[in-house]
């Protein structure tokens, strides 16, 4: 699943593309996609203009003067700015052409993904009640402190949750917590505030390296201009199970959490 830094990277690639430029033609070629897609979107973007592509969570919002349109990726999503006759592919299902005579076309072969419409994307229920931003000033190693008090829930799953702060997917969240020295299974409300500090710093420089590399390579992912990439060649623990620790040279552990892969030191994370 593409995670926050893909997402963001995606933002970056389309935005200089698509802001300021007007709706000329929208084209829903399936509009089954994890939650229908509106069937009166077509006739609500055609002849709007797109002030900005902004990026909430995992969410990326095609805002106009009339409302904004919530993309979500979904499992396998990806959208690119089509600059030539590019044939249609068997999984592309939405189309927005621009005055440009670019085309913003949204491919996604499991259909997990989302394209709805929100009078006020902040109000929306997908939105309002997620967490602050890991790279903005409302997230810090105090607020992590204070939502964590007389929490048992293990630490990896407490930073993964939405509600905590959005936006911190399985490959960060490992690779976030080796690097501040936590045990993925240690609970939430037996960490002390230090700790989270680090922990919150890790995570910051986890996500900013992986956005300035353009994003984790996952199996179904590739970047708005089509090339993949290049964070996976800078992961320390995550697809590493049984290999040695770059830091101590004790084999990481592989085990599973809430079904998904967690890899850890069990010499340096306690």
């Amino acid at each position: 699943m593409p995670e926050l830094p893909e997402v963001e990277t995606t933002r970056q690639g389309i935005a200089p593309h698509c802001e300021g430029q007007t709706i000329t033609n929208v084209l829903i070629r399936n509009g089954k996609l994890r939650w229908p897609v509106p069937e009166d979107l077509p006739d609500r973007l055609q002849g709007q203009t797109i002030r900005s592509v902004d990026r909430r969570a995992k969410y990326l919002f095609l805002n106009l003067d009339a409302g904004t349109v919530i993309v979500h990726l979904g499992m396998s999503g990806s959208l690119r700015v089509i600059t030539d006759n590019s044939p249609v592919m068997t999984h592309d299902h939405v189309e927005i052409t621009l005055g440009s005579g670019r085309v913003l076309r949204f491919n996604d072969p499991r259909r997990f993904g989302c394209w709805l419409w929100a009078d006020d994307s902040g109000s929306h229920p997908l939105i309002r009640d997620l967490g602050p931003e890991p790279l903005s000033d409302q997230f810090s190693g105090s607020t992590l402190f204070r939502q964590s008090r007389g929490r048992q829930t293990p630490i990896k799953s407490f930073i993964m949750d939405n509600h905590i702060v959005v936006g911190v997917g399985n490959i960060y969240a490992n690779e976030a917590l080796f690097k501040a020295g936590i045990h993925p299974k240690r609970k939430a409300g037996r960490i002390s505030l230090d700790r989270y500090h680090r922990l919150a710093e890790t995570i910051r420089e986890t996500l900013s390296a992986a956005i300035l590399m353009g994003g984790t390579t996952l199996r179904d992912f590739v970047n708005s201009d089509g090339k993949p990439g290049y964070f996976a060649q800078s992961l320390l623990v995550y697809g590493h199970g049984g290999d040695p620790c770059t830091n101590c040279n004790a084999t990481l552990k592989e085990i599973r959490m809430n079904n998904r892969s967690t890899v850890y030191c069990p010499r340096c994370q306690r």
